[in-house]
């Protein structure tokens, strides 16, 4: 990574696909990672069609992100891709601004790169690379991705970019450098939080891509074990991690609520139950200054994608 000196550029420009082009409400899923490539154009062929904006996802051990986008963009004609996030140990500058070049070349508007730190397990474990500072991290990987140049034919332009960001010293660094930031597992409070620090509001000013989990299943609402099943496999492996503990301490939770899984008030402020919740909640977010609301509707299995309740989701959340 580069570490000379940079001098702040002003806020980035919003662009069509970091704005407009994402509409009001878009998926973010990690269940295409149990969707063999042959079958992914039955799958993304109906959200697509159901009128999603658009669909992002992470990048952790499975897929790597920009084969993966390939393959998702390939796969639909209309919805903006997101990663949400590509780790920026992932691979270096270079590759990262090749790729992301390419495939604004190949689907001009429809790819915004979110790029983010991880976390230390991933990043130690899984790939055998020392985890940084964060924020120090993520500067000089931004350093070092203005400093590559287009050297394909056709491939000038760079898509948007939006930052993985909980902390007011990342939301600066999202503003002052990217199209905007992808907070994850936060709260309409922090929503406000993170508008009043990029500046804008949710019609204006850098993107906020805000994702939010939600168990849509058909008779959940008279259903407590199905909802508090789907919340406990989806927050397991995030209490573990320190990343998000620490964040939602600044939103006002503490140690009692992060046994793996989640206590009841964390299940109960980060995962709606039935579709009248979450119609509300993602109301919340985009009043709070949310210029997209992701929703991650959780199924029976994480690498099983709940497309019943997709459906359901579209019919009740998009206009």
């Amino acid at each position: 990574m580069s570490t000379r000196e940079h001098a702040a550029p002003s806020p980035a420009a919003p662009s069509p696909a970091g704005r407009e082009h994402l509409g009001r409400v878009g998926l973010w899923t990690g269940a295409l990672e149990g969707v063999a490539p042959a079958q992914l154009p039955d799958v993304l062929g109906e959200l697509d069609q159901q009128g999603w904006g658009s669909l992002w996802f992470g990048e952790a051990v499975g897929r790597e992100a920009f084969t993966a986008a390939q393959m998702y963009l390939g796969a639909t004609s209309r919805m903006a891709i997101g990663t949400g996030i590509a780790n920026i140990y992932g691979r270096d500058a270079s590759a990262a601004g090749s790729a992301a070049r390419t495939l604004e070349a190949q689907y001009p508007g429809r790819f915004v790169l979110g790029l983010g730190v991880s976390h230390a397990p991933l990043v130690e474990r899984h790939r055998g690379h020392n985890y940084g500072r964060p924020l120090s991290a993520m500067r000089e990987y931004l350093d070092a991705l203005d400093g590559t140049r287009p050297l394909a034919a056709g491939e000038e332009t760079m898509p948007p970019i939006v930052l993985a960001a909980l902390g007011p010293k990342m939301l600066e660094l999202s503003r002052d450098r990217t199209a905007g930031a992808h907070p994850y597992l936060t709260l309409p409070e922090h929503t406000a939080q993170a508008r009043e620090i990029l500046g804008g509001t949710g019609e204006d000013g850098p993107a906020l891509v805000v994702e939010h989990a939600a168990v849509v299943a058909a008779g959940v609402d008279d259903d407590d074990e199905v909802w508090r099943s789907r919340a406990h496999d989806h927050l397991n492996v995030y209490t573990g991690l320190p990343n998000y503990r620490n964040s939602w301490t600044r939103q006002g939770f503490d140690e009692s609520d992060y046994v793996r899984g989640g206590s009841d008030r964390l299940k109960s402020a980060l995962v709606t139950r039935g579709l009248e919740a979450t119609r509300a909640r993602v109301q919340e977010h985009l009043d709070a200054g949310a210029s997209t609301v992701l929703v991650q509707v959780l199924g029976e299995h994480v690498l099983a994608p709940p497309v019943a309740d997709w459906r359901l989701a579209a019919q009740a959340l998009l206009d």
